[in-house]
């Protein structure tokens, strides 16, 4: 296991993050394939090299729920990057041990579709099932660690998320 020193100086991993509102809104939350216990997230992923955040963002959304950027509408952007910390016991074992958390921009879209346009059976699926939540309840459903990015999260969207 890595020391505290050693987690410290490792970098945040460049990443976005998507709050997708349907036309009741309510949030797309999906159950992560990865982890037995109850993990539900958004969808939410690396930006790659060159690549710019909103981009990264309707790409991870296609690449985890089949949406296409044809099926959102933009509604918002977080001012701020949001930053949150992995578990001491998680750094090694995610993300090779390159990285000590996440740095991620997030934005707000709202859904145009329909649920039969849903498609989490992707290439690399990271989801099971998938719901809409009310926003409270996302944040109940989440891993511990990361209920105070989605609260930020759901601040900065709150006068569109009423």
């Amino acid at each position: 296991m890595l020391t505290r020193d050693q987690i410290e100086a490792l970098p945040y991993r460049p990443c976005v993050g998507v709050v997708l509102m349907n036309a009741e809104g309510r949030i797309f939350t999906g159950q992560r394939i990865d982890n037995p216990g109850n993990a539900w997230q958004m969808p939410q992923g690396g930006i790659d090299e060159g690549e710019k955040p909103r981009a990264a963002a309707l790409r991870e959304l296609w690449e985890e729920t089949g949406i296409t950027d044809d099926l959102v509408e933009f509604v918002a952007k977080a001012d701020d990057w949001v930053y949150y910390d992995l578990p001491h016991d998680l750094v090694g074992k995610i993300w090779k041990g390159k990285y000590r958390g996440q740095r991620q921009k997030w934005f707000l879209f709202r859904y145009l579709g329909t649920d039969a346009q849903v498609n989490i059976a992707t290439e690399h699926p990271e989801f099971s099932v998938w719901s809409w939540m009310e926003h409270p309840q996302v944040v109940e459903s989440i891993v511990p660690f990361k209920r105070d990015v989605y609260e930020t999260v759901f601040t900065a969207f709150a006068e569109h998320l009423k």
